[in-house]
């Protein structure tokens, strides 16, 4: 890819941002030291990360009771579409903890706050675009039942095709999500940065890594299926653990304004 340029305003002003921001090239072990460093910040903020770990349990038990009347299908849209709205601002907390760890300081649960409301412009915009993702993606599926349907008469062959169509156009659209969101809500964090430039950053952090981002979404998915089985009650400490190792993550992924210069896209 050509060469990063950063767009200068007026004397005195702040220069532009390079778009998207350069990031480095990632060995298969990262994701492992990612949830190592995740689960040292755990174990040294256990208080707060707890505190965003049960309130987001409570939060997806209150709506899965709240929407448990309706069909399956508008239970589970229902349950992604809360997750999506509310979790980049819960996201947030967890982040600063990280951040406060690695200043130095004692992690406060004022300071997360604050760091989120002052960010909520931007938190809000990346939900959006997940939100519009999450519409596509549901047409996608109603497609899919079309052009493939299944009923009685089917038989496995039926079940086993409409079963692949279905995965095959879910694997691309969870893939998107997971792109546009690997390291852009740490780095809106830490570096004030819009949400399409974090997305854009994000989005070309998996392309040069495709190997240990596949591996890391791996890692989340087994972990979060692992918090499932457990009736979300082994989400409170799941959730704050890969919100510590998403910090990481980006930490690794993402270079340093000093040393964007020496990094390529």
């Amino acid at each position: 890819m050509s060469e990063t340029h950063v767009v200068k305003r007026g004397d005195g002003e702040r220069p532009l941002e390079p778009l998207p921001h350069p990031i480095r090239t990632l060995d298969m072990g990262a994701p492992l030291r990612w949830l190592r460093l995740g689960w040292q910040d755990l174990k040294q903020a256990p208080g707060p990360s707890l505190v965003y770990g049960f309130s987001l349990v409570i939060f997806f038990d209150l709506i899965s009771w709240l929407v448990w009347g309706g069909e399956g299908i508008v239970v589970l849209f229902s349950l992604v579409l809360a997750f999506i709205l509310a979790g980049p601002l819960l996201a947030f907390g967890l982040y600063s903890i990280s951040r406060q760890l690695e200043q130095g300081r004692v992690p406060r649960l004022g300071v997360c706050l604050r760091e989120s409301r002052h960010h909520l412009r931007n938190e809000l915009l990346f939900a959006i675009v997940l939100l519009l993702v999450l519409l596509i993606w549901a047409r996608a599926a109603t497609m899919v039942n079309i052009f493939a349907p299944i009923d009685e008469e089917s038989g496995w062959l039926g079940v086993v095709q409409f079963l692949a169509i279905g995965s095959a156009v879910g694997s691309i659209f969870a893939g998107l999500v997971f792109s546009i969101s690997v390291v852009s809500l740490p780095m809106m964090l830490d570096r004030d940065t819009d949400a399409i430039t974090a997305a854009l950053t994000s989005i070309n952090a998996v392309r040069k890594n495709k190997g240990p981002m596949l591996l890391w979404a791996a890692l989340i998915v087994l972990l979060m299926l692992l918090g499932f089985a457990t009736a979300l009650l082994g989400l409170a400490l799941v959730l704050p653990l890969l919100g510590h190792a998403s910090w990481h993550a980006y930490r690794e992924t993402v270079l340093p304004p000093v040393a964007e210069g020496q990094g390529g896209l």
